[in-house]
């Protein structure tokens, strides 16, 4: 029986030396080069240099090491093809039966800041993903392993002494082809924006995922779901954020919820909280201090707070902390924690507290929204309004006050599920209607919420008033200003309908649905 050969060639040299030595003892001949050579070889097993069987030496700096018919064609030769065996005798080319390769950090480098080009270019792996890509196409007789968590698994097989099942075989192969399918589109993704060349929207975008984990179940417990990021995204937020306490895993309501409540706070450049329920906010809050920031925005809605999502954009101190654990919140999002303040939130085993780091970084990228069959693609909606944007259509015009509290409440509406109406006072919302059909019951909804808080507050809508019943429903509560986009064919009845109320009422040009 013909000795069988594997080629290891790996940056992450995770159990390489434990995995060399099973197949060698397995009497199976090892090929390798640079500084996989040089490990095994340290270990006392015996491997033969690549360059041996080439007759070359590493070129270029290392650039060049197993592209070469001697080891693309032992790897790619169909054994039940007699004219491929032959021509591989006739050029004294031997048979590859295994590739173990992973490839360069390459996504671990452009993770770095400020990285440069050259340091980009050269982890750029060559001859890894082309060892890959044979031994994958070739899988029917060649096992090709990318990942180091496989080799148990591969030797557990080897062992038996029947070789690698051919079911075996075809999911490392696709894992193979995953693999590299994967580190193409980023190196493509990372080049083109770095040389300025990306398309928003090109004629064909591949959409490269990795998978964080497994979830228990999706959006409800019937459904089997899993988290995955995007690989060259570098923000801060729910998905770059690490859990420094709770026992419990994120659900995937969880991380929509988180999601929603970091975006949220990152809207505001004074200490903000968010209180989220069901990706809509129950409570928001600016003020001096995160402490009393947390303090007002939970008591917009204490009981649609219960069993919420929080989220920060400072630092979370002890007293903050103190507070969160008094009542019952299902996890918390922050830039940071002091230790105190994570000692405190372990008092809650079951409360996932999230730290994502400064949000130095800037915000930007694309809005994917899946539909059966298709994918809709947009720019985020990051468009922010300030008193510049603002135009006054009521008689009245707003106080600095008023205009204060509109701007804040219409960036919460920003937020806010569609059809959303928001009430705010200068720092903070004090209702909230959101997700409804019709505009006038969201208004409806924010004056039940608002209660007494109403009197005095200004009012923001995602989109322009169709009808005047909005503005009516909400000066009866008192709201006193409204913003808006404009634009409706009634917008004189609404305007008439501010006039009728002594309110003062801004168009601001931009609407903000989020579906």
């Amino acid at each position: 029986m013909q000795t069988k050969t594997a080629l290891l060639s790996v940056y992450d040299k995770t159990n390489l030396v434990d995995f060399a030595r099973g197949l060698s003892d397995l009497d199976i001949s090892l090929i390798s080069s640079g500084g996989t050579a040089k490990k095994i070889a340290e270990a006392g097993v015996p491997v033969t240099e690549a360059a041996q069987l080439t007759g070359f030496p590493e070129l270029l700096d290392g650039r060049v090491k197993t592209l070469h018919p001697v080891i693309h064609g032992g790897i790619l030769a169909d054994r039940d093809k007699a004219a491929h065996l032959t021509a591989l005798t006739e050029n004294k080319i031997g048979l590859i039966d295994f590739v173990v390769v992973n490839l360069y950090p390459f996504e671990q480098t452009i993770a770095k800041t400020k990285v440069s080009l050259e340091e980009v270019i050269e982890n750029i792996d060559i001859g890894g993903p082309t060892l890959i890509r044979s031994a994958a196409k070739n899988h029917q007789h060649v096992g090709v392993v990318c990942d180091p968590a496989d080799y148990e698994d591969v030797l557990t097989q080897l062992k038996s002494g029947k070789g690698l099942d051919e079911s075996t075989r075809r999911r490392l192969a696709v894992k193979a082809f995953e693999h590299t399918a994967r580190y193409d589109a980023a190196i493509n993704e990372y080049l083109s924006k770095r040389f300025g060349l990306a398309s928003l929207f090109p004629q064909t975008r591949a959409l490269t995922l990795l998978k964080q984990f497994d979830l228990r179940y999706g959006e409800n417990p019937h459904q089997k779901a899993a988290f995955y990021r995007e690989p060259c995204v570098f923000e801060p937020s729910v998905t770059s954020a690490s859990q420094v306490a709770g026992e419990k895993q994120l659900s995937f309501n969880n991380i929509l919820d988180l999601d929603a409540a970091f975006e949220m706070v990152k809207e505001f450049d004074e200490p903000t909280v968010s209180v989220i329920k069901h990706m809509n906010p129950a409570g928001v809050a600016s003020a001096a201090t995160i402490s009393e920031a947390y303090r007002l925005a939970h008591s917009v809605d204490p009981m649609s707070a219960f069993g919420c999502v929080v989220g920060f954009n400072r630092e979370v101190g002890a007293d903050t902390a103190q507070q969160i654990v008094s009542t019952f919140v299902e996890a918390v999002i922050a830039t940071s924690y002091t230790a105190e303040a994570v000692e405190i939130c372990r008092q809650k085993k079951n409360m996932r507290v999230l730290e994502t780091g400064d949000l130095s970084e800037e915000r930007g990228g694309l809005d994917f929204k899946k539909v059966v069959g298709g994918m809709l693609i947009q720019e985020r909606d990051l468009r922010y309004v300030d008193g510049a944007d603002l135009k006054t259509v009521s008689k009245r015009k707003p106080t600095e006050d008023e205009i204060k509290s509109m701007l804040y409440a219409w960036r919460v509406a920003r937020n806010t599920k569609s059809n959303s109406i928001v009430f705010a006072k200068k720092d903070h919302i004090v209702g909230v209607g959101a997700g409804q059909m019709s505009r006038v019951d969201a208004v409806k909804i924010a004056v039940m919420k608002a209660k007494e808080h109403a009197r005095g507050a200004a009012m923001a809508s995602d989109a322009f008033f169709p009808f005047r019943d909005g503005v009516d429903e909400a000066a009866k509560a008192g709201v006193t200003a409204a913003i808006h986009p404009g634009g409706s064919i009634r917008d004189g009845e609404v305007i008439d309908a501010a006039d009728d109320h002594d309110m003062a009422m801004v168009f601001c040009g931009i609407r903000c649905f989020k579906h």
